[in-house]
């Protein structure tokens, strides 16, 4: 059911916007190999389909009715394993507000004590049928507009309240916490987006973190399974790629304007990261992209 609501907003490949501000639609009508993105923070619910994403180590499939949710931005690739015109991997992508995050878990606090355990990975995923049914009610209400004005940022609050109140909820929690573990390293995320071509600098990092050296790299690899360093490196070669894929530079002017300062270290990193080249890659993305 929830598919065939889905696609009322998706009937084409690609991302598509909603009568919901705060919700998207993203369909696929084939598999998909790797992609390369930065995700940013949002709950990815799998209305049919399947995915698999990486994100450094950590390697996760979701499926229909299950989800994956991502509370700071990550570099990942995602790969689509199961679509099909006739039965299109169907995503809905729901944004969840820190203020949202924080009034719920007040709320929920005047009720029952919390229980006192840090923050867990911003990234993981799960299922739950209560979500399910709530998803479905949000789409469902998508079709009148009264409805949609009314009841869908009913729906969105509950399905942010069910996300905090699940097996997670402790990182869910710290989104919208001010001054907490995720919070800070978002703000670290901000500056190595910002200064990504510069020089890393572990003691400034800190300072932006509020930490100790030692207890940053310790909370940031926690937050996103990565170390600065990698962070910062996967950035810089994913803005390379996106250059060479624009055709705006050559291989060499790429790598020094993502802060490489040596030709052959920039085509040895991206060859590793990759699986070729850059030049070679760009070729590769081209033939798939006009089969």
């Amino acid at each position: 059911m929830l598919a065939t609501l889905a696609t009322r907003y998706a009937k084409t490949p690609g991302i598509h916007s909603t009568p919901f501000a705060g919700l998207s639609v993203i369909r696929a009508d084939r598999p998909m190999a790797r992609l390369y993105t930065v995700q940013k923070p949002a709950l990815c619910f799998v209305a049919q389909g399947m995915k698999e994403i990486t994100v450094g180590d950590l390697v996760l499939r979701y499926a229909a009715e299950e989800f994956l949710f991502s509370s700071v931005e990550l570099p990942m690739t995602g790969e689509i394993l199961r679509a099909t015109p006739a039965k299109p991997y169907l995503c809905l992508v729901l944004t969840i507000e820190p203020s949202l995050v924080f009034e719920l878990a007040t709320a929920a606090d005047t009720v029952e004590r919390p229980k006192l355990t840090t923050g867990g990975p911003a990234v993981f995923t799960g299922g739950d049928p209560v979500m399910t049914d709530a998803f479905t009610r949000l789409v469902t209400c998508l079709n009148n507009r009264a409805d949609a004005a009314v009841l869908a940022p009913t729906y969105a609050r509950e399905i942010t309240y069910r996300l905090l109140r699940g097996r997670y909820g402790a990182s869910v929690r710290e989104l919208g916490v001010a001054g907490s573990q995720t919070q800070r390293i978002a703000a670290v995320i901000d500056r190595l987006k910002r200064d990504f071509a510069q020089p890393l600098r572990a003691n400034e990092l800190a300072r932006v973190a509020g930490m100790s050296v030692s207890s940053f790299h310790a909370y940031f690899k926690k937050v996103t399974t990565l170390s600065p360093l990698q962070y910062q490196k996967q950035l810089r070669l994913y803005e390379a790629r996106r250059l060479l894929l624009d055709a705006t530079t050559n291989a060499a002017e790429a790598g020094f304007r993502v802060g490489y300062q040596s030709a052959s270290q920039f085509s040895r990193e991206y060859a590793r990261y990759f699986g070729r080249p850059p030049i070679a890659d760009v070729k590769q993305v081209a033939r798939r992209e006009a089969a």
